[in-house]
């Protein structure tokens, strides 16, 4: 049985131009197949300062709370994401679970 590869050179050119994004964005490659072009990216958790979104809360009366909560959601969690290109030679990326 044959394979045939649907994967161009312009595909390929777009799914690397991808990944330099993602690194230039503070991700590291954790797992990569040059077999089935796919990337798996992770970029870890960043340390909140509390103690200045405290006194930045306190100044605002509050205000500033809505910040904190939003950083404290989105920058407390390690992130991983899964960049491929598919048999139809579309690329994509995907969420992947983290443990």
């Amino acid at each position: 049985m044959e394979t045939y590869q649907f994967i161009d050179e312009k595909n390929l050119a777009q799914f690397n131009q991808m990944i330099l994004a993602k690194k230039r964005n503070g991700f590291v490659i954790t797992e990569q197949n040059e077999k089935l072009p796919y990337v798996v990216l992770s970029k870890e958790k960043k340390a909140i300062r509390h103690s200045l979104h405290l006194f930045l809360t306190c100044i605002t009366f509050g205000l500033w709370s809505i910040v904190w909560i939003y950083v404290s959601i989105t920058f407390s969690r390690k992130k991983n994401i899964l960049v491929a290109v598919d048999e139809d030679g579309n690329l994509f990326e995907d969420k992947c679970l983290s443990a």
